[in-house]
């Protein structure tokens, strides 16, 4: 480990070095490239030069205890040596997690596919929670969302709404939200005061860009059609929604979202690109199966991830088995306890299997 943390030191280095020059500068490619490889390193350099730091702070209290012989300044220089060991290995496990292999998907913007399963309107109604609960915790961080396409109930739900989350990191913490997310309460259509228990489906899936994946438009077949639902004047008025239909899988998109034909093509291009770079990263997955095997839940869209209580108040997520009596303000977009304790788990699992191996 240490040899590559050195390697790393070494090359962080070399970035300062290159982005001094003036030629790097006007070549603005290069320029961002160096950039982005520089703030990838910031943190585990920084734990690594602090690391260094503690182990000559215990070298240098040893040195001096053994020649210091006041005992008020013996007891100081145990307590420095005590707490240079304590951050010693707090830092050496803050590196084994920075070490571990980075998704490259995880600095990217995320389509978000919701699906009303098991349970009619019941279902519906609370796909349109869930679409909430993303939104708003998008607005927390700060990321900007964009509707791709709606298909509404009537009453208020959502039999499936796909829409866009861009911003910093999106991917790294939505990506363990894909899988079928579970409600147990009493729906307002019911008289008898029953519990039901309904299901919806969520994908999220990394946007990709043209580089990810090439779409031979010779496969695609485009439809126009007059959209319908809520909308401005133009909307239910001319040709503007769209429906692809990519012919080797099968795989079609409504998206009538903008008023401009042009625009939802566009859109639903985009969509296709995701889904079939999911499609791709899933054959990836299944031959790499121990390191499937590995992570807590990222992909699967048929894994049953949690539980969303009514009467008790709670949200219970079944892969960590973690439960939090605060159903509200989770629905609010209070969701970073559950992704940070999802992705400390996925990286306990990892270094787990890496030691393994």
């Amino acid at each position: 480990m240490f040899d590559k943390l050195e390697d790393l030191l070494i090359r962080f280095e070399e970035i300062m070095g290159e982005l001094q020059e003036p030629d790097v500068v006007n070549d603005q490619a290069r320029f961002r490239s160096l950039m982005k490889e520089q703030n990838d390193l910031v943190p585990i350099v920084e734990a690594y030069k602090e690391y260094k730091t503690c182990n000559e702070t215990i070298d240098d209290s040893l040195s001096m205890l053994e020649d210091e012989s006041d005992e008020e300044m013996r007891e100081l220089l145990k307590e420095e040596l005590s707490d240079a060991r304590k951050r010693l290995e707090e830092l050496e496990h803050e590196m084994k997690i920075l070490l571990l292999p980075k998704d490259p998907n995880d600095d990217k913007n995320v389509i978000v596919e919701i699906r009303a399963g098991a349970g009619g309107d019941e279902a519906a109604l609370f796909a349109a929670e869930i679409y909430r609960m993303y939104i708003h915790y998008a607005e927390r961080r700060r990321w900007k969302c964009e509707m791709i396409s709606l298909n509404e109930n009537g009453i208020g739900g959502f039999k499936e709404v796909v829409f866009m989350i861009s911003g910093q990191g999106a991917y790294s913490r939505l990506k363990y939200e894909s899988g079928v997310h579970r409600v147990q309460r009493v729906p307002e259509t019911e008289s008898g005061g029953r519990i039901h228990t309904s299901t919806i489906t969520v994908a999220i899936m990394p946007e990709a860009e043209e580089v990810d994946v090439q779409i031979d438009m010779n496969d695609c077949k485009f439809d126009v059609f007059r959209a319908s639902g809520n909308g401005g004047q133009c909307v239910n008025t001319t040709d503007s929604a769209v429906r692809l239909t990519h012919l080797p899988t099968g795989i079609v998109i409504s998206c009538q979202d903008e008023k401009s034909q042009l625009k939802n093509k566009d859109k639903a291009l985009k969509v296709l690109r995701a889904r079939l770079y999911e499609l791709e990263q899933e054959k990836q997955h299944d031959a790499e199966t121990e390191a499937r095997r590995s992570q807590v839940g990222t992909g699967d869209r048929s894994e049953k991830i949690r539980t969303y209580n009514f009467p008790q108040g709670r949200v219970t997520d079944h892969r960590i088995k973690l439960t939090l009596h605060k159903l509200d303000t989770i629905l609010n977009g209070d969701l970073d306890e559950i992704i940070d304790s999802l992705i400390a788990a996925d990286q306990a699992a990892k270094l787990a299997n890496m030691q393994e191996n």
